[in-house]
């Protein structure tokens, strides 16, 4: 499974703990990981000016775009996200068809969402409740997430029903949406900018299943 991880600007300076726990977890289940990487800058008043282009100020706006396009393309397989409660990066990706985002504050959280819901994507409270012993609960919902095959269903007698709505879910989720190309066009192209960063891209491009997103993706970047 390829995993990206996509953080913004209020919490860039936990990238680092963040990466470190999940690859600690998944690498060894066979897992890649794939950072898009919003770096933290010196910049106390939080001027969206001072941030360098190639790390632009991204918001859980952004993480939105990032986590569509990633899923909806092929290019990845789960996304672990969050922001400082994880509610706005829920609500963001949750947005568009293709991504099914769950709130996740502990293991519990992450293994019944994955059995139940069959998700691709999690959101975690960064700020909120993020304090000693934060990186053994990331551990541990990590183990949890990733330590077994999703969509098994909790309790296993209920898998069948519990897949069904599932898959409607994401039929009516298809239905009640626009296409996402549609979608990226009707945004403002400067904020789309702003999501395509480097390290976003690089991970995008090498795992882009879907021509018509790839070449829509490069009409913001060439």
């Amino acid at each position: 499974m390829k995993i990206a991880l996509i953080q913004e600007f209020s919490q860039a300076g936990k990238n680092d703990i963040i990466l470190g726990t999940l690859k600690k977890v998944v690498e060894p289940m066979g897992h890649t990981v794939y950072n898009t990487l919003m770096k933290q800058i010196d910049n106390p008043k939080d001027l969206p000016e001072l941030y360098p282009a190639d790390n632009p100020r991204r918001t859980y706006l952004h993480i939105g775009i990032q986590a569509a396009l990633l899923l909806n393309s092929g290019a990845v397989d789960f996304v672990v996200t969050g922001c400082g409660t994880g509610q706005g990066a829920l609500m963001s990706c949750n947005m568009y068809p293709g991504v099914v985002c769950g709130y996740c504050i502990e293991p519990t959280d992450a293994y019944l969402f994955l059995q139940i819901n069959n998700g691709n994507c999690l959101s975690i409270p960064y700020a909120k409740g993020f304090g000693w012993g934060a990186e053994l609960n990331l551990e541990n919902i990590f183990t949890r997430a990733f330590g077994s095959p999703k969509g098994q269903g909790y309790p296993t007698a209920n898998k069948a029903s519990q897949n069904r709505n599932a898959g409607l879910l994401d039929d009516f989720k298809q239905r009640v949406a626009k296409p996402l190309p549609e979608i990226i066009r009707s945004l403002d192209p400067q904020f789309v900018k702003e999501a395509i960063t480097p390290e976003f891209l690089a991970c995008f491009d090498e795992g882009c299943k879907d021509p018509e997103l790839k070449a829509l993706v490069h009409e913001f970047v060439d």
